[in-house]
């Protein structure tokens, strides 16, 4: 007893700390760290999750391919076996984006910019987990991290001299694919494109480009994990992320990537937004997503120069402490959510999975992915339903009742 007590403080310390880094180095909440960083307190000192190197693509610079800094890109593969040797899952590193040359400037000097300051290893859990009771069906596939050091979710492509700031997301990303398929991936019989936040938003984006990279005999689908974005008004009637990703796509030149069957009708900061998106995508696309999702609760529906006073404070950090006009307000956004994929929801080959929680990226913890108590729809774990998707098993079109109706949730906002 004594020891899980120690354990459970060494955690909660290491969280303590790392949210504290994280606030200092993004002016962000320090709920930004959960979206990809913390190993899943789950993990217990029986379970370690396995640790796997980083490699940086060495040829990558001559292709104009390096982070905000300059430096080479990188990606973090554990290898196939067995039934899965041929088999590939590719998950794309997110973390928020930068949309002012001043916030660029700062990211070079972090991991979200620059690979000196990568890990040299990361833990793999949930779908990235190589353990068969962790990640029933992905457990043996080749299984890679690409990390994300752009900014801009893989897509940008310009520079700025004057700050030394490379914008070469969508450059990046293709050496990363060339290096992959040199390493394997050209002779695989099934691969899925996945990503969390800001790479959520990026396997949408790439979605098609990866189906086009792999020959057509090779089943090819998508998952976006806290991905979809809404164009949403915050509480001050403002448009805290609509105005964000405007600096993202204007500084980055990210429009040079965008669809054109979507430029054609909007511009290219509604090309950023996933809801504008998902009707250009065909390849077969699964949306993972929160209803509330967590990170878009605190930094787009209630950032602190939205709400100056404070008056969503303790909503923010508790849901049950919400009054009933903020939880309207939630309600309204969870309704907008549904109503964009409305669409999307009918195709045949779309894949849903939309919880009634407050939380961000449940495909990469380990006990939102597929553990004993995951969140689950209709008696389904994340894991469960995304596998009988890309395998054809069933039809999963899983929307959750709404709040606060689902009781299975792992809420980022009041553990």
């Amino acid at each position: 007893m004594r020891m899980k007590v120690i354990l459970l403080l060494t955690q909660l310390a290491f969280v303590i700390i790392s949210a504290r880094s994280e606030t200092q180095t993004h002016n962000l909440s320090p709920l930004y760290i959960l979206e990809n960083d913390v190993v899943p307190a789950s993990t217990s000192p029986q379970t370690q999750p396995l640790m796997v190197p980083l490699t940086l693509i060495q040829g990558a610079s001559s292709k104009g391919a390096v982070c905000l800094d300059g430096t080479l890109p990188g990606y973090h593969l554990h290898h196939g076996s067995g039934s899965g040797a041929n088999s590939w899952l590719i998950q794309l590193e997110g973390g928020g984006w930068c949309n002012t040359i001043k916030s660029c400037v700062f990211r070079k000097t972090t991991r979200r910019g620059s690979s000196k300051y990568m890990e040299k290893k990361l833990p793999f859990t949930g779908l990235l987990s190589n353990k068969a009771e962790e990640n029933p069906d992905f457990f043996n596939w080749n299984r890679v991290k690409v990390r994300y050091c752009d900014g801009a979710s893989f897509s940008g492509d310009s520079q700025n001299e004057a700050a030394q700031l490379q914008f070469r997301g969508q450059k990046i990303w293709l050496a990363a694919m060339e290096e992959l398929l040199s390493k394997g991936m050209q002779n695989a019989n099934q691969a899925l494109l996945s990503g969390c936040s800001a790479g959520g938003l990026a396997s949408i984006l790439h979605c098609d480009e990866f189906r086009s990279l792999l020959p057509k005999s090779t089943k090819v689908k998508c998952l976006s994990d806290a991905g979809f974005f809404l164009d949403a008004t915050d509480v001050s009637g403002g448009h805290t992320l609509r105005n964000m990703f405007g600096g993202v796509v204007t500084l980055q030149e990210v429009q040079k990537n965008l669809p054109k069957s979507c430029l054609n009708h909007l511009d290219p900061t509604s090309c950023f937004f996933p809801q504008n998106l998902i009707d250009h995508v065909e390849t077969p696309l699964f949306l993972l997503n929160a209803a509330y999702d967590a990170w878009q609760v605190h930094e787009s529906l209630a950032p602190h120069s939205a709400d100056p006073h404070g008056s969503w404070s303790e909503c923010k950090s508790n849901h049950a402490k919400c009054n009933s006009s903020q939880i309207q307000f939630l309600q309204d956004f969870r309704n907008q959510m549904l109503n964009d994929v409305k669409g999307f929801s009918t195709t045949s080959q779309s894949g849903l999975f939309i919880n009634s929680c407050f939380a961000h990226c449940q495909s990469e913890r380990q006990d939102t992915w597929f553990a004993d108590d995951s969140p689950v729809i209709n008696k389904m774990p994340v894991a469960r339903a995304v596998g009988n998707w890309f395998f054809d098993r069933q039809a999963i079109k899983a929307i959750d009742c709404a709040y606060p109706c689902d009781n299975s949730c792992h809420n980022l906002d009041s553990k």
